[in-house]
């Protein structure tokens, strides 16, 4: 072999070492780029629940929501919102039995339907799955507790309303979130025994919204067209008197339809602002949520908890908006 050759066998294989280095030393540098330093730990919780509502994007439910998961980033629970995007029975109850599949140690859900429900409750309680009902109550099941409003006593306090409003005189119709559902049939039913002693008070009838403000919207349009002596509506959901003042403002002269509706969402208030919405029952969805972890916690833990906890109920009407309502005059806008 030639000296030259020799320096070039030399030449290449020191550029070989040389080019392995720098490929080991940049590639550990990506490599150490990518990952952290130091693993990072993760958040221990000392229990996992999940709260099922009755649809996900409700913004009735998301108050809930919110108020379980303050609750639980207060007491270091891990909590997941599961269930359908949209009303859907069959899927609530198919998040329910995934839910305690995976062995959480508490669920927090609606008790929708007593055919439905009560028998999948009483199977998970059944497990060692503790389950509180929130906003709507399996009575007749082995559900742990039911925490929320007194759907009876809210239909009545509406009824009220109506009768003091309208001085003992309407025609009205009631759009409900859904035939089959606890707390509507209950707030149907105390709406109509607080006004069936009036005699000049007529209810023409009732139909389903299926918790949509279109299709509330749609049945009002429809039962205005079919019984223009109505006069007065009861929405029994959040979205029914959104959906029922957004007909009666584009076709009806104001003062001429009388609304009470359900719930404090924004657009509610807008509406009571206004004057297209007269009143409101008033609940307290972010209480319910809060109230709900604590209680399973403390279940958990071995304290006593009371199976019926009915949280505050009231009628609200443009007169008690809060300040933030007022302009700076202190008039209303």
């Amino acid at each position: 072999m030639s000296r030259l050759s020799v320096l070039a066998y030399i030449f290449g294989a020191v550029f070989f070492v040389v080019s392995c280095s720098f490929a080991v030393f940049y590639g550990s540098k990506v490599l150490t780029h990518d990952l952290p330093a130091e693993k990072k730990q993760s958040k221990e919780y000392n229990y996992h629940f999940v709260l099922v509502p009755e649809e996900l994007d409700n913004e009735y439910w998301r108050l809930v929501e919110q108020g379980a998961k303050a609750a639980a980033d207060k007491y270091g629970v891990l909590l997941e919102y599961a269930g359908p995007n949209q009303g859907n029975i069959e899927d609530h109850l198919k998040t329910i039995e995934m839910s305690a599949a995976s062995k959480v140690d508490g669920i927090l859900t609606q008790g929708l339907s007593d055919e439905q429900f009560t028998p999948l409750i009483n199977r998970v309680v059944s497990s060692g799955i503790p389950v509180i009902t929130v906003d709507t109550d399996a009575a007749n099941s082995k559900r742990l507790a039911y925490i929320g409003t007194d759907n009876y006593y809210s239909g009545f306090l509406a009824g009220k309303a109506l009768i003091q409003d309208t001085k003992g005189k309407a025609n009205v119709a009631i759009i409900t979130g859904r035939f089959y559902a606890n707390h509507q049939k209950q707030r149907v039913k105390g709406f109509q025994d607080a006004v069936k002693g009036e005699k000049g008070i007529h209810i023409i009838d009732v139909v389903e919204s299926e918790i949509s403000r279109v299709q509330a919207a749609e049945k009002a349009y429809q039962i205005m067209k079919d019984h223009p002596e109505v006069n007065a509506f009861f929405g029994t959901s959040a979205l029914d008197g959104i959906g029922i003042a957004q007909v009666v403002d584009k076709f009806v002269k104001p003062g001429k339809m009388y609304i009470v509706g359900f719930d404090t969402l924004p657009e509610t208030l807008e509406y009571i602002r206004r004057g297209t919405i007269n009143a409101t029952v008033v609940q307290e969805p972010y209480e319910m949520g809060y109230r709900a972890v604590i209680m399973m916690i403390d279940h958990i833990e071995g304290k006593s908890v009371n199976p019926i906890v009915h949280t505050n109920t009231k009628i609200l009407r443009v007169g008690d908006l809060p300040l933030s309502h007022l302009d700076r005059r202190g008039e209303r806008k």
